[in-house]
Formats: C-alpha cells, sequence, structure tokens
C-alpha cells in the first residue's frame, strides 16, 4: 500500500531500522568487560573479591552501582515517524 511519497514497505523498513537501532543499544550496553579494579571508581572503596569474580570487568563497588542504577536512563535517539511525518507536509 502506497501512502503520499513514502514508497512501498517503506512503514517495515523503519520499523526493521528501529528495531535494528535498539538490538545494537542493548548490545553495547551487554555490561562491564575487561580487567576488574580492585577499589570503586567512585567512592574508592576496596570491591569484595567475590563481586570481581562474580562480574569480570566491574569497576563499581555494589553501592555506587545500585545508585547509578536507580538513576533514571537519557536516552536520545531519532523519532523516525516524526521525521518522516514532517518531510511530509
Amino acid at each position: 500500500m502506497a501512502g503520499g511519497w513514502a514508497k512501498d514497505g517503506a512503514v517495515s523498513e523503519q520499523i526493521e531500522a528501529s528495531i535494528s537501532d535498539e538490538l545494537a543499544r542493548m548490545r553495547a550496553r551487554s555490561g562491564p568487560q575487561g580487567e576488574s579494579l580492585t577499589h570503586c571508581a567512585d567512592c574508592e572503596e576496596p570491591i569484595p573479591d567475590a563481586r570481581r569474580a562474580a562480574i569480570p570487568g566491574v569497576k563499581l563497588c555494589i553501592d555506587c552501582a545500585s545508585d547509578r542504577d536507580a538513576q533514571p536512563a537519557h536516552r536520545g535517539g531519532i523519532n523516525r515517524r516524526g521525521s518522516k511525518d514532517s518531510q511530509l507536509k
């Protein structure tokens, strides 16, 4: 079904692109990687050996990680539908 200036399948392409972007963002946030720190990057408290063994690449102690996780995540992005609609007007 064609609509205005949009080519056939444009909506499906937008949906697929949005899904691909979100999957890439989730993969990038898979977790810490690399060598674990012995002391927290925020408060300088020692990170327990059990935590360092359980989470490779950990950089924060449990308290600082909990505080950071409690903060709302600000996520930017492109409103694909809005940008397309603005071109059609």
